[in-house]
């Protein structure tokens, strides 16, 4: 466990992640204390503050700290707070919100800079969240392919069909107006991050259909290559969620998969995303 002077941050893998106690995010944070939670981030791209009593409200409050929260496109918020989208999978539901690897709408001309995620309601068991460090897929390939990545644009695009799949029951239940595969955004495939001017591979199999300047179907070997190369298990770490868990990753350097496990059970997130810039 490593302890900073206000806060207890507990590595959750080698690669990604990490769990931090010692902290009421439902209160305004001192200047110190907030510039510890966001080292943390910056160093484990993905942190569970744990034991938390949140509202919409404060969680708003809180998210604002890092930045400004933004409305997603296809799903409706709640009524008082639109830039607080509900995630939910109902009892009778066999499909899962965002149910396979990706980075959050990296379709848009500026995705998000990152997620905060607040458990309300879980299964007994089941409903783990996985990540992956992006900057270790970009570190760990060959310098040749690194070479010829740092040329290349990704097309991304919001309507691929399997990531349409697991919008649908939310769509079905609080739609917005937006047409599903209306978004198409060209980012570098390798994107170096505007706080630590790292590099990250920014490609991910839900959102990515082709190379810039290739089509689809001569991008689909190397593209392929790439998302097993993405999710390799020493990438990755897996969150176990509890009531009252706000985990918070970093967009730009990372993608997550959310498992669907628990069919059969009731599983409600509130979620706020913050705008980001375009990649670079």
């Amino acid at each position: 466990m490593e302890k900073y002077k206000h806060i207890i941050v507990q590595p959750i893998s080698g690669s990604i992640g990490a769990d931090i106690y010692n902290l009421d995010i439902s209160q305004p944070l001192e200047k110190d204390v907030f510039k510890e939670l966001e080292d943390a981030f910056l160093k484990y791209l993905v942190i569970c503050i744990r034991d938390q009593k949140l509202e919409p409200s404060s969680q708003l409050n809180f998210a604002k700290l890092f930045g400004e929260p933004m409305i997603y496109p296809f799903v409706k918020g709640l009524p008082e707070y639109p830039q607080v989208t509900p995630v939910v999978k109902e009892k009778t539901e066999t499909i899962n919100f965002g149910g396979l690897w990706h980075s959050d709408t990296s379709y848009e001309k500026t995705p998000p800079l990152g997620t905060m995620l607040y458990a309300r309601e879980l299964p007994p068991y089941g409903g783990d969240t996985e990540f992956a460090n992006m900057y270790l897929a970009y570190e760990t390939l060959s310098t040749g392919l690194k070479n010829l990545l740092e040329e290349l644009v990704a097309v991304n695009i919001s309507g691929k069909g399997r990531v349409q799949n697991t919008r649908a029951p939310m769509r079905n239940s609080a739609p917005t107006d937006k047409d599903e595969a209306s978004f198409l955004a060209e980012h570098p495939v390798v994107r170096t991050h505007p706080k630590t001017g790292k590099k990250s591979l920014y490609i991910n199999t839900a959102h990515t259909s082709h190379f810039k300047g290739m089509s689809v179907e001569e991008s689909e070997p190397l593209l392929n290559y790439l998302f097993q190369h993405q999710i390799k298990p020493e990438l990755t770490c897996r969150v176990k969620w509890s009531v009252g868990t706000l985990t918070f990753w970093d967009n730009r350097c990372t993608q997550h998969n959310p498992l669907n496990d628990y069919h059969g059970f009731r599983r409600e997130m509130h979620r706020v995303t913050l705008k980001g810039d375009a990649p670079r």
